[in-house]
């Protein structure tokens, strides 16, 4: 920045003369960016039809976003932004307006994470968890490209998620990398003209689309776990164009890889102890044990007895590769109602492995059908494209079978599925390098300290790498997602205080978790 100080004639003259350059500098740049828009034009000035959200009687998030007042449209966007006068693909959205329209502030775009997870829905919870401040701004749900009601991509996977324990031995290990390898080659020969496109920088191309359709300068954005990074590389690729920025959940840019879990084991154990605490609480609801240590001992019982011989619940076969990542699935939500689900499951799976025949129960079997049945197999194959499109992984399958015994010892239950290969390994190379995230950008940071997902390394590393920010902390929560979702009435206030007004507190704020163990 330059600066001002009085002097000479002649300093007032370089000044001026400084300033002269600059403003040139400035209208030859927006020059460059008008003519690099230019051939986007058509996109940005498209007329949106907005109409109904419910698609048909079955439809339960329209008709929740029809009762909120919500309308839906479809944003034209170019499947390859190196050729925007070719193939298109559309991106759904939907919008509750402002009603405060005397102190709009401007759409609030939203992005729950994933990747793959659909955003379209999200509007109506989003606003009540705003309060009052929702009045002045269109909130608005974006289905990133290719996944929800936007184009999508499906690979006919017969399982909703790409990642897996690597097993016991090296034979089992051998077995997941063919696993991800088919996976890899299903995408090839299902989706293959899709998956060059599927990556964080073009949802980003296509989030400017949607600001640019509503007709809008700037769009504010509210952007959880994935969401994160993708809220820090569409302010790092469209600088100016954000203006009040929430990241909940934060991911350190430095970390976002082909391998997002590996460093997770240390916060899953630590979460998975928090619940075991609980649960001992509660040994004669769940009979897993009467202290933290014996539930710890009956979840090592259950994963052992899975990697001897399957595990039958109900019409599923819970292995060696499957139990872990059922474990990880437990350990996100920090409240009774989610640590019920999981005690119930870890119920489920003992008495399974104690040779009885087990209905798993709804939320266990929810998970099984997940991993185990191509259902969601459009959800798992978005999310793996974006996660191998965006970066290189490692081809040798030695490096992964190396990193999994090495961390083996220190996390049985965690470390194989956190080092585990993935289809990156056996993905084509991403045909863009990834974002370099812009040094420093005024956003309000949030995140538990125990969060199991985006740990809280993560969002000190950013508030670091972007002092203007502030940190909002939840201290002693194991929770993946805060605002609006937790419950915490300090850190939604702080929030909505900084939505409210665009200022950012004055300081980092810490605020207490609930006293639920």
């Amino acid at each position: 920045m330059l600066s001002r100080s009085p002097g000479t004639a002649r300093r007032a003259v370089l000044a001026l003369t400084a300033a002269a350059l600059a403003c040139t500098a400035l209208t030859a740049t927006a020059e460059a960016a008008e003519a690099a828009e230019a051939p986007l034009a058509r996109y940005h000035r498209q007329h949106l039809t907005w109409k109904s959200c419910v698609l048909g009687p079955d439809d339960t998030t329209g008709k929740e976003l029809a009762q909120a007042g919500a309308r839906c449209a479809d944003v034209t966007v170019p499947l390859d932004y190196s050729d925007p006068g070719g193939r298109t693909i559309t991106v759904a959205v939907s919008r509750i307006r402002a009603t405060d329209t005397a102190r709009r502030v401007g759409p609030l775009l939203l992005n729950g994470g994933g990747p793959g997870g659909p955003s379209l829905g999200d509007p109506p919870w989003v606003r009540e968890a705003m309060k009052d401040v929702a009045a002045r701004y269109d909130v608005v749900g974006v289905d990133p490209r290719f996944i929800g009601r936007s184009t999508p991509l499906d690979c006919r996977w017969p399982t909703g998620s790409a990642w897996r324990g690597a097993g016991e031995d090296r034979a089992g290990f051998d077995s997941m990398a063919a696993f991800s390898k088919d996976l890899a080659d299903r995408c090839r020969t299902h989706a293959g003209d899709a998956l060059p496109h599927a990556t964080t920088r073009n949802t980003a191309r296509d989030m400017d689309v949607v600001r640019a359709a509503l007709g809008e300068r700037r769009i504010s954005y509210l952007g959880y776990s994935y969401g994160s990074h993708l809220g820090q590389v569409y302010a790092s690729m469209f600088p100016g164009r954000t203006d009040r920025v929430v990241l909940d959940g934060v991911i350190d840019p430095e970390r976002y890889s082909a391998r997002l879990w590996r460093g997770a084991e240390p916060a899953n154990r630590h979460a998975l102890k928090g619940w075991a605490s609980w649960a001992a609480a509660r040994d004669t609801t769940y009979g897993l044990g009467r202290t933290r240590g014996e539930v710890l001992a009956t979840v090592e019982r259950v994963r052992a007895a899975a990697a001897r011989t399957p595990l039958r619940l109900g019409e599923h076969r819970l292995d060696e590769h499957v139990m872990p990542l059922v474990a990880l699935n437990g350990l996100s939500q920090h409240n009774d109602a989610a640590y019920g689900d999981f005690a119930q499951g870890v119920r489920d799976m003992l008495r399974a492995s104690r040779g009885e025949r087990v209905t798993p129960s709804p939320w266990l079997a929810g998970v099984l059908e997940f991993v185990l049945t191509g259902a969601d197999s459009p959800y798992g194959s978005a999310q793996t494209a974006i996660i191998c499109g965006d970066n290189a992984a490692p081809r040798d399958p030695e490096v992964y079978w190396r990193d999994v015994q090495r961390a083996r010892a220190g996390d049985p239950l965690f470390a194989p599925v956190t080092d585990n290969i993935n289809p990156c390994a056996f993905w084509d190379r991403p045909r863009e390098r990834p974002t370099r995230i812009r040094d420093d950008l005024p956003a309000l940071l949030v995140n538990a300290t125990g969060d199991p997902r985006t740990y809280y390394d993560g969002a000190r590393a950013v508030r670091a790498m972007w002092p203007s920010s502030r940190l909002v902390t939840l201290k002693g929560a194991d929770q993946h997602a805060v605002y609006g979702v937790y419950g915490s009435a300090c850190a939604d206030a702080a929030v909505n205080a900084y939505l409210a007004t665009g200022r950012l507190p004055a300081r980092d704020t810490d605020c207490a978790a609930r006293d639920n163990r």
